[in-house]
């Protein structure tokens, strides 16, 4: 049969620009629906911000997870945006912290790159062994495996190769993932506090009356209780210096207060200071048998690198900070003015 070229062109033509124009304008809509959705903020709030990626779960699994928490409003954009993005398989297990800003974009890009979310502990200056181990057991993202908590067992769980474990961690913010053990993170506080103490043990001053780094580490802890402004971290352990070095009595009420443990009520009497414990520097010469408390980085830089001084007393001023005298009468002048006024 003939066939007329010139007619059957023309019509091929005008059915490839409608196929090709219906195609066009479907891919337009489609990439505009899928634009709006890759960067509109999921649904995340309180309640449904953290979760967890099992072992072995595939993709269908997580996105049905997502959309039983009310992340995902339906498991078929985030799949395909998954496959579009050649994704799909690329989820890591773990444990996730979803701000509320999150996009579906953002949600691919974390849980195929494996980013979990950080959870934190913070160990505070000055803080007690017993303080510490509350703030373990308090938080819920810490896996408890201690069951005996004294001294002898720490020191040997965390290879520590001192005998006490009052002061022996660095009080700084510690991020971890969830689940990381509790064993964990007192070791890695101890190990951090051991290399900040050894730094400024190779570099100390001449002539202190330490015999090792325990002891520098005892008298960091009682420096950490004494100061607020850490700027007068160096003064006052350059008066502790002069002290011990005559032979003196360091005569720090904070050593008292620990030696009394739960017996103090919050007010420390002159009874308190006669009271003779371990750790009462006012009946005891020299440095108590252990540290008190967390000691900072700047007071144990204080504690071997001290103020040099002729001063040998300091008392609170009231306002955070110390008059340091030379001399006894200077001292109780300075106690008649700053003390027995209040």
């Amino acid at each position: 049969m003939f066939k007329n070229s010139s007619i059957q062109s023309p019509f091929r033509k005008f059915i490839g620009f409608c196929i090709q124009r219906k195609f066009l304008v479907i891919t337009f809509f489609v990439l505009v629906w899928l634009v709006s959705y890759i960067f509109l903020p999921l649904n995340v709030t309180e309640n449904n911000a953290s979760f967890e990626i099992k072992s072995g779960s595939n993709l269908s699994q997580i996105t049905n997870q997502l959309v039983e928490m009310h992340v995902l409003e339906d498991s078929f954009r985030f799949k395909l945006l998954s496959f579009l993005f050649g994704k799909a398989e690329s989820f890591k297990r773990g444990h996730y912290q979803l701000n509320k800003n999150i996009t579906p974009l953002d949600l691919l890009n974390m849980l195929s790159s494996g980013k979990e979310s950080l959870f934190s502990i913070t160990l505070i200056e000055g803080a007690t062994y017993n303080d510490l181990i509350k703030r373990i057991k308090s938080n819920n993202h810490i896996k408890k495996t201690i069951e005996n908590y004294s001294d002898s067992n720490i020191l040997k769980m965390i290879h520590a190769e001192v005998s006490y474990v009052e002061g022996i961690f660095f009080p700084d913010s510690y991020y971890f993932y969830k689940n990381t053990s509790d064993v964990e993170i007192l070791k890695n506080a101890h190990n951090i506090l051991m290399k900040k103490l050894s730094f400024y043990w190779e570099n100390r001053s001449d002539d202190l009356p330490y015999d090792d780094m325990y002891d520098a580490l005892i008298m960091a802890s009682i420096i950490e209780k004494e100061v607020l402004m850490k700027d007068e971290a160096p003064m006052v352990a350059g008066v502790f210096v002069n002290r011990l070095k005559k032979g003196m009595p360091l005569q720090s009420d904070p050593t008292v207060i620990y030696g009394m443990g739960k017996k103090f009520n919050g007010n420390l009497r002159r009874k308190d200071l006669r009271k003779d414990t371990l750790h009462n520097t006012y009946t005891r010469r020299g440095l108590p048998p252990t540290p008190i408390a967390l000691p900072s980085q700047s007071s144990i830089e204080a504690a071997l690198n001290p103020a040099i001084t002729d001063a040998y007393y300091f008392v609170a001023m009231g306002d955070g900070r110390h008059y340091f005298s030379k001399t006894l009468k200077e001292h109780n002048w300075a106690v008649r003015k700053y003390q027995k006024r209040k």
